[in-house]
């Protein structure tokens, strides 16, 4: 498939991984807080409030079953933070995932970044499915025998087993960051990776725990003078000394690591200008970026705010090149959305793998795609109704005002407690995977 054009045509189906139920009585550590496929697609990892990473695994085409070609299923399950408190602050670090990041697989094993608040880990996922039997020193049951009873010499041997997956921590990288982690982002260098939060970004070594190189930091010397945060920071996909992150003034910076050893002073600087007329109480906290995304190829960069995604070529610094509202009908409602703090949620914003099309999520778990080549956009829903197997997906539309026609959904009827804020799409074909507050729903476009 080229594009969204036969997206537009009921092309989706699902066959949806679901964690759970989206009643009322969700419990706060089964939402997921990151979905991320890895480089080959082959797996997905979530990760929630409660510490937990999932990760599945595609199945293998079956010629028996075409229809379950490029299925899902649970393949790890691991407790990767826990809960800790900061006697000297007196804080409570929650064991929240806030992101995952794969790194490029070498060998049989899978290794992944994860990081709550304040600490970021380094998994391998590796597969056993041999043990070995006939040790010299110990039984069967691993108790050390008698040295006076060994009176023959046995070579161990593999015996099959049932295969297992075990992640193991092959580092804890923590005791850098004052404030919260935000973002990580492995460097193509595959040696280096990042980490930042509100005022400082870190550059750490794959091999190095106990030391990072701070390469940002806007923290002023009187914090009543703080004007901006940093919201997200991405690696440049092919330049491992270049760099970007985002503000919650709505500003992006482009650093390059060559120019200084600390990089306070950006090589670009992105900035729509405001227009006058719009500007309202809100202007400042809708123009927030909430996700920032280098294209695959390197040109391009995606930034989400609030109502619009926005996409901005490296060499245009002026204004962005792209323009996509996502749910504009909110405008209207952004009173009542800071009454009850949705208007500071942070939606994330991804690209298909030929950076022809971007996806972001709205409320009502609703999610668009728009398709850059052709201009035209889709609103889907992912939902309990149209998760069965082979279910498709029909386009939705939101009614502002006036006459309602049957197949719309009123603006006034949306949901905002259902929202969609984390999504992926895989590296190279039509999958995406779709976040739903404990639900984890899985598109694949339609297998004629």
């Amino acid at each position: 498939l080229t594009g969204l054009a036969n997206l537009m045509q009921d092309v989706l189906w699902c066959f949806s991984q679901v964690k759970g139920t989206i009643d009322v009585g969700v419990a706060e550590a089964d939402i997921i807080s990151t979905v991320e496929f890895n480089h080959s697609g082959e797996l997905l990892a979530t990760g929630d409030k409660g510490g937990r990473v999932v990760i599945f695994q595609r199945e293998q085409e079956s010629k028996n079953q075409p229809h379950r070609r490029g299925e899902y299923n649970v393949y790890s399950t691991f407790q990767s933070h826990e809960p800790e408190f900061d006697y000297l602050k007196s804080l409570e670090i929650e064991e929240k995932i806030n992101k995952i990041r794969w790194l490029p697989q070498q060998n049989a094993a899978y290794f992944l970044l994860s990081t709550n608040d304040k600490t970021v880990k380094l998994w391998k996922v590796s597969e056993r499915d041999k043990r070995p039997e006939g040790y010299n020193l110990k039984d069967e049951d691993g108790r050390l025998r008698d040295p006076s009873m060994i009176t023959v010499l046995r070579v161990p041997v593999l015996r099959p087993m049932d295969l297992m997956v075990e992640a193991t921590p092959r580092r804890v990288f923590a005791n850098a960051h004052t404030y919260h982690i935000n973002s990580i982002s492995v460097n193509s260098d595959y040696e280096t990776y990042m980490s930042a939060d509100d005022l400082r970004i870190n550059l750490w070594n794959f091999e190095i725990t106990n030391q990072s190189f701070n390469i940002v930091d806007i923290k002023p010397a009187n914090m009543e003078e703080l004007t901006e945060v940093i919201t997200a920071a991405e690696f440049h996909p092919h330049h491992c000394n270049t760099f970007v992150y985002s503000s919650s003034k709505g500003t992006i910076r482009l650093c390059d690591m060559r120019a200084a050893a600390l990089c306070d002073r950006h090589a670009k600087f992105f900035e729509e200008p405001e227009d006058p007329s719009n500007r309202s109480f809100f202007s400042e906290i809708i123009s927030s970026i909430s996700d920032v995304k280098f294209s695959h190829s390197g040109r391009f960069i995606m930034t989400r705010d609030y109502l619009t995604i926005k996409v901005w070529d490296l060499n245009m610094e002026n204004r962005p090149i792209e323009t996509y509202q996502v749910h504009d009908y909110l405008r209207s409602k952004l009173c009542s959305l800071y009454e009850n703090d949705c208007i500071f949620d942070k939606f994330e914003c991804v690209w298909n793998g030929s950076d022809s099309v971007i996806m972001t999520g709205s409320y009502n778990n609703f999610f668009r795609m728009f398709d850059r080549n052709t201009k035209r956009d889709v609103t889907l829903e992912a939902s309990r109704e149209n998760s069965k197997p082979r279910a498709v997906l029909k386009p939705r539309k939101v009614c502002v005002g006036g006459k309602r026609r049957k197949d719309e959904i009123s603006v006034d009827s949306l949901d905002f407690g259902k929202k969609i804020l984390h999504t992926a799409w895989h590296p190279a074909e039509n999958i995406i995977a779709v976040a739903a507050t404990n639900n984890l729903y899985i598109f694949q476009d339609k297998v004629n």
